[in-house]
């Protein structure tokens, strides 16, 4: 039976697979490079206004994901969290993601649903018939002068490419609703951890037989010395970046602090060029049942990540897929590493996802190891 596993990396990819192998019995190392665990979701009490603060920009658990949902659960408690986000354009603010309320004073109408359907379908370009790029899909169902007040200006700030560079799956992800709901997501679950998502990922790894490395970097060489490798870093970083630097966005935070209530909302988006950062999160929204004299503000900016910059979203356009195709061949060349999560599979990943295909990873080795097998490079095709 394979007992010596590393697993580098201690967001949340890392952390549930130690947990589940360690239960399973085996003996687990984790590098982490940073001084924390739990990756782009760490979480801090901020010294001056003790807030919670989302250190690497705010994070929201969503999910209709049972399994998911029942995991978390048992290493934290989470309190209700109802992701409500406001946007400013030309000089007003709205709701999103666009309702009733948004389309009502946007025109400066009193639809009813039904009317507020018929009216968006005489927006829409019905010329394009097969949207292709974000832009397109845009055009045809909200039409024009929807998607230059919330789309177009935003996207440009958040992806540094014109909306007619993107694919339309991006859009995808955004609904309207007919309705007055302004709850940002859909999901059965939702919700923040009562003790912030350090606390959660610590007490998910804090397991018999897991020895956590901070501050640590894991060198490809040292694979040799375990049976078996999870990685969930960088895809290309893994391979000493042999195919060129896979692309991605990173982000810069302009942190403020002021006395009271600074905007009255966790999120505002700033969809128009009236400024140059793309939304301002004010963080002691993200626990309502904590009471804060004291705020703490984020303005975020969006640009291309370089090389020494944390990588947040792999922006996976068209011309990068023949250069990540060469990436997950010589991945599927190595033997005894599994490459896991948002940057070991190069993809847009939220957290319930991320830790659900950590859970079937485990739960893949583990009938790996029973059966005799090979544990596969990707339990999950990045290029699904």
């Amino acid at each position: 039976m394979t007992k010596n596993i590393a697993i580098v990396g201690a967001g949340f990819s890392g952390a549930v697979i130690a947990n589940q192998l360690a239960k399973a019995g085996y003996t687990v190392e984790v590098f982490e490079s940073r001084p924390h665990v739990a990756g782009n979701c760490h979480s801090e009490r901020d010294a001056e206004t003790g807030v919670m603060l989302h250190v690497y920009g705010p994070h929201i658990f969503h999910t209709d994901n049972e399994r998911a949902w029942e995991f978390v659960n048992r290493y934290s408690e989470f309190k209700p969290y109802v992701n409500r986000v406001k946007a400013i354009t030309n000089g007003k603010v709205f709701t999103l993601p666009i309702n009733l309320l948004t389309i009502n004073q946007f025109f400066n109408k009193t639809f009813r649903p039904k009317e507020a359907e018929e009216f968006l379908t005489t927006l829409g370009d019905k010329s394009i018939e097969n949207p292709q790029t974000f832009e397109e899909q845009a055009l045809r169902f909200v039409g024009r002068d929807l998607y230059e007040a919330f789309f177009k200006t935003y996207t440009v700030k958040q992806w540094g490419l014109q909306p007619s560079e993107l694919p339309a799956s991006i859009l995808k992800r955004l609904p309207v609703r007919f309705n007055y709901d302004d709850n940002y997501f859909s999901h059965k679950y939702q919700g923040m951890p009562a003790e912030g998502y350090t606390a959660l990922v610590q007490k998910i790894i804090d397991q018999p037989g897991v020895t956590v490395h901070l501050n640590t970097r894991f060198d490809p060489a040292l694979k040799a010395d375990y049976d078996h490798v999870f990685y969930s870093g960088p895809i290309d970083a893994w391979f000493n970046h042999a195919e060129g630097r896979l692309p991605y966005r990173t982000l810069d935070f302009e942190t403020f602090r002021e006395t009271g209530d600074y905007q009255g909302n966790a999120v505002i988006n700033y969809c128009d060029n009236a400024q140059p950062y793309t939304r301002i999160t004010e963080h002691k929204h993200f626990s309502p049942w904590e009471q804060h004299e004291k705020s703490i503000m984020y303005a975020e900016y969006s640009r291309q990540c370089e090389e020494k910059d944390i990588p947040y979203y792999p922006i996976r356009m068209a011309r990068d897929k023949e250069q990540l195709e060469r990436y997950i061949n010589l991945a599927q060349q190595e033997t005894n590493v599994t490459f896991v999560g948002r940057l070991g599979t190069y993809r847009y990943l939220d957290m319930d996802v991320t830790i659900n295909e950590a859970l079937i990873t485990s739960d893949k080795f583990l009938e790996c190891a029973r059966d005799k097998g090979a544990m596969p490079a990707f339990t999950i095709n990045p290029l699904g």
